[in-house]
């Protein structure tokens, strides 16, 4: 096989071993950023951003590249459901692929080459569905619409690249913004990572994020130019995560009011008389606690975080006190840690006292919980005319601000936050505890007025005169 490969078009040449007519020419008309997408070398690569990159066909121009450059390689492509797949990818594929070096079979969801490579569409709806792939090897394994999968199935999939052949072993991955894993894929290749740069992590393994918008793709806004006003016309929260590619609001959040440049602040030194609380979500899977500073005005400044696993009770006592060189007010904590356990006749709350750390019990109604942080979220002008709010958290909080905008709406009870991913939750139920909770607002000390000793030898001599 061979490639010429000039600016948005791409010409394969098979050779006559691939094709019983001899050599056949495929014209591929692709974009910088899929020809970008195609060339990556890296071991896991995402494409996207917005909606209309061309994402899509960039998979499928991908997976044919690979599958005639590599004979007898195994490909796997992915979507949460099958259905999906039907709709999109099998589809483009079907209208793509010559049907001369190869044969999509329905019945094994498989494209079979000439060559003796393979390409597999699967799906994993649930996470045990990971397993159905446990003894499978794939040489490059490709995920479409990758904030659909949770952390888990990413993570699993990955010991699925293997094979004793020398062909690369990689994850090639498209999506938008939003979705229940958008957390975990915004941390893994936005957060930390500059855009076209290959970045490279302490194990050596490295990733590419190539982003994309409609802008970039000339030939869908040549066929179709009314895209791009259907996209400017879509609700604010949609156009920035759909138009734009803003990956810090999407559909489907629950805290859309947050935004860093607002709520996130640089550690200060805090007056000594503001009144410090400190707030837990505890679980062996999960101890979230903070320590939140109380203006004059009653602004909450969330100043300190503790986020660790596997901690029992008494451990994750020891390490709040070791962390608090301050008076706290009182330690606000959810009612079910008052639950006394059958075997003991005691409760966590029991035994965080005896540890040292006493807790005052919060209240713990969600939908009333959620709209209160909401409330301190919300945006206002300060007393000096700037967009401000009541609520600010330190750059320190990186768990609490990593959490708080990723969490989405329950999709049955849209005032509520949905319970998965579970791990996005911990944090920001401690921040529900704290704004559910009566706080007093700091005072300041009055200063004496300062006298002399002749001020007051003055004022007895002349007492009653």
């Amino acid at each position: 096989m061979a490639i010429i490969d000039n600016d948005l078009t791409m010409t394969v040449l098979l050779q006559s071993f691939l094709c019983e007519k001899g050599v056949m020419i495929i014209d591929l008309q692709i974009t910088k950023k899929q020809q970008s997408f195609i060339k990556s070398s890296a071991d896991e690569t995402l494409f996207g951003g917005a909606a209309g990159g061309g994402k899509s066909y960039g998979q499928i121009v991908d997976s044919l590249l690979f599958a005639l450059k590599y004979p007898k390689s195994k490909q796997l492509i992915l979507r949460r459901t099958f259905p999906e797949l039907k709709r999109s990818l099998i589809l483009t594929s079907q209208e793509l692929f010559p049907k001369d070096i190869g044969q999509y079979k329905e019945t094994t969801k498989k494209w079979q080459f000439i060559n003796g490579s393979t390409i597999e569409f699967g799906y994993c709806e649930s996470e045990s569905d990971v397993t159905q792939y446990q003894s499978a090897e794939y040489d490059c394994i490709r995920f479409d619409e990758l904030t659909h999968f949770t952390e888990y199935q990413y993570i699993y999939m990955l010991s699925r690249l293997r094979g004793a052949n020398n062909f690369p072993k990689q994850v090639k991955s498209s999506t938008n913004p939003g979705g229940v894993g958008h957390a975990w894929v915004k941390k893994r290749f936005i957060d930390t990572i500059a855009p076209e740069e290959i970045y490279t992590d302490e194990t050596g393994r490295t990733r590419l994020f190539i982003p994309s918008k409609v802008q970039d793709n000339r030939f869908l806004m040549d066929s179709d130019p009314d895209y791009l006003k259907r996209l400017e016309s879509l609700p604010e929260a949609e156009k920035k995560a759909l138009l734009l590619g803003d990956w810090n609001i999407f559909e489907g959040q629950y805290f859309d009011e947050f935004e860093k440049n607002i709520h996130v602040v640089k550690p200060f030194s805090l007056p000594d008389y503001w009144r410090r609380y400190r707030v837990l979500d505890y679980g062996l899977d999960m101890l979230a606690c903070y320590w939140v500073a109380v203006d004059e005005q009653s602004r909450p400044y969330v100043y300190k975080e503790l986020y660790q696993s596997d901690l029992i009770i008494s451990e994750a006592a020891k390490k709040i006190l070791e962390m608090t060189d301050e008076d706290i007010f009182c330690t606000f904590a959810p009612p079910d840690l008052w639950n006394r356990r059958q075997d003991t006749g005691k409760s966590a709350r029991d035994i965080f006292a005896e540890n040292g750390v006493p807790l005052v019990i919060a209240k713990n109604d969600r939908v009333a919980g959620w709209l209160s942080v909401k409330e301190y979220l919300k945006p206002c002008i300060d007393e000096v005319g700037t967009v401000s709010s009541r609520l600010k958290i330190f750059d320190t909080c990186v768990n609490l601000i990593r959490c708080l905008p990723a969490l989405l709406r329950d999709k049955k009870n849209p005032s509520d936050v949905a319970k998965e991913p579970h791990e996005l939750t911990h944090a920001p139920d401690a921040l529900r505890y704290f704004c559910m909770s009566y706080t007093l607002p700091a005072e300041k000390k009055r200063e004496e007025d300062y006298r002399t000793y002749e001020d007051e030898t003055q004022d007895f001599i002349t007492y009653g005169m």
